[in-house]
Formats: C-alpha cells, structure tokens, sequence
C-alpha cells in the first residue's frame, strides 16, 4: 500500500434533486447491518437528537496520540490484510483488530471481522488484481477516515475505484465503520477539469502537522456550517462568503468555481436537504458523511465529502458517492 497524503460530484447531487429524484438518487444506501447493531451506534451531529455540534464522537477530539494510534491501527489493517483478505493471516490480523461485534453500515455490508474481510474480498473479485493506495488520512477522536483508490495499476488515478472508509475505534479495537465507493469514469473529464479524484492541487496545503489540534477543531466547525448552510439551508450566498470563487474540484462532471454551484443552488427547481452527520478534521482536511435533514441514525448515509479549508475559505474538495 502507498501512503501519500469521486463520478458524481456536488453538483451531480443536486442535478439529480433538481430532475424529481431525492437528492443523491443512485447512490447506494449506507446503512446499518441491522436494526440491533444501531443501537451501539456512536452519536452523529444530526441523527440523534442533542448531539447538533458532537460530529459523530464524544471521544476527546485534542488527543493526538490518541489519534495517531487509531491511524495507525486503521492504516496498518489495510495494509497487512487487502493484499490477500482469503489469506489465514489477513482472518488473524481482522480477528485481532476488528471487534466480533463490530457494526457495519453499508449495502451488503456484514458485522465482524468476516464482514472486512468479506468486503475486501469482493473488491478483489471487481477490480483485477487490485492494489489499495492510500491518498487521504485523517483521525479525529475515535474516528478515523481514509481516502483510497483501488486499482490495478495504481499508478492511473483515473482507473478502478475510489473509497471513502470510516473507522470507530475503541481502546485500539475497531468497533464500527462505513465504507463508501464508487467506479472512476473514464475519458475525457466532461467538466474539462484536468485533475483527477485524488489530486492535491492547492499550492498552500498544509504540511503534516503544522495545523493544532485547535485550529482544526475550528476547520471543522466551519466547513460543517458551510455545508448545512449550502444543503440543508439552500442558502446559495454562502458560496460567496466561504468557498474560494475559484476552489478545486475533483471530479468530472463539475468545473472547478463556484459558478457552477450558483446555478443549481439558483434555479427554480427544489430538493431535498441534507446535512452533515458526522464530521471529523485533521490538517487543512475536513470530512463530512451526509443524510437527508432530521434523519434518524439507522437512515442511509448518502455520501462522504472532503474539503481543504485555509484562512477561512473551502480552497478544494473530494466525494465519493456510492451508486447502486
């Protein structure tokens, strides 16, 4: 695995809102394993009520070492057990990090180790000799996420999948998780972006570990406000006053700028709102995992979004949104 630092794109989320399907129609259904599973499920910012502000962790958000351990964890996990999750050491890796009882929320998604090792086992079966790479990682609290491309050659960012996966951990055991993926269309971007889904393209992104762990606190307070402000208020003016006119975007179906936002947002056509559930911040990056507005927590989840925030402006953005 390479560690180094989606497609249907914001803009094709509120297209196909804007053409009389709920918002996000076409993406698979993230949710629970079963209806018992829910109930160990960790609070998330909208989904339970009182928890508005918590982002899906009561966990203590200013531990580092914390977080680095659970990163560790995580990314450790991929590494030893994608390669070959038939394999008897990749069941003694899951058995020994995942928990029994771990929730799992995703379509077809099982509980437990054998439900990683399942999932990973059928992304071999879809992408020929599959590699994971490692594009985006973050921990924050008892949360850590991770943005990959599932390839076979993985040196075309523009082939096999992308993957948004989402971890619980818990005293180093992973205890839930949520897993997002989507194929890598192919050809000639119809944006005309030149960038790929995982590019990193902002010239002042910040250096590892140069961000506290309170300016990242703040990070994702404002990026979780812009984005309930833009999809659940629908309120188009705050591309204006929290995205750079001229933000990155990494797909290919929406150009980069907000202009193109502007136009959805503006039209006469109406969607459903959605907002962020559960939000975690580590660097310049923002994650966002999203449902429709005032869900409940055994509700899909419908997309994982990443947004690099500096000096107060959205300057780049990442989704994954899984179709079915």
């Amino acid at each position: 695995m390479t560690t180094n630092g989606g497609t249907l794109s914001m803009v094709t989320r509120v297209a196909a809102a804007v053409a009389g399907v709920a918002i996000l129609a076409g993406c698979s259904s993230v949710s629970s394993a079963s209806s018992a599973d829910e109930t160990a499920a960790g609070p998330t910012e909208t989904a339970v009520a009182g928890t508005a502000s918590s982002g899906g962790t009561s966990a203590d958000r200013a531990d580092s070492d914390v977080e680095a351990a659970n990163k560790k964890t995580v990314l450790t996990l991929i590494e030893d057990v994608f390669p070959d999750p038939t394999s008897a050491s990749a069941k003694t890796e899951a058995d020994a990090v995942v928990a029994p009882d771990a929730v799992a929320h995703g379509t077809g998604l099982a509980a437990g180790p054998s439900g990683l090792l399942d999932q990973f086992a059928a992304t071999h079966t879809r992408v020929a000799n599959a590699q994971a790479v490692v594009k985006h990682e973050a921990a924050d609290g008892d949360l850590v996420a991770v943005h990959w491309q599932v390839a076979s050659d993985p040196n075309d960012e523009r082939s096999g999948e992308a993957a948004v996966d989402l971890f619980r951990v818990t005293d180093g055991t992973i205890v839930e998780r949520w897993s997002f993926s989507q194929p890598i269309p192919t050809g000639t971007p119809a944006s005309g972006n030149t960038n790929t889904m995982f590019s990193d393209l902002y010239a002042n992104a910040a250096e590892p570990g140069s961000v506290t762990e309170a300016q990242e606190e703040s990070n994702r307070t404002f990026a979780v406000g812009a984005y309930n402000t833009l999809f659940r208020d629908q309120d188009v003016s705050v591309l204006d006053t929290s995205f750079d006119p001229n933000y990155l975007q990494h797909n290919s179906v929406a150009p980069n700028g907000t202009a193109a936002l502007k136009g959805f947002f503006s039209g006469s056509a109406t969607f459903p709102p959605q907002e962020s559930s559960i939000s975690l911040s580590d660097g310049d990056l923002v994650w966002t995992f999203s449902q429709s507005a005032g869900a409940t927590a055994s509700d899909p989840f419908l997309a994982a979004d990443i947004f690099r925030v500096d000096d107060k402006l959205i300057r780049e953005h990442w989704d994954v949104v899984p179709t079915s």
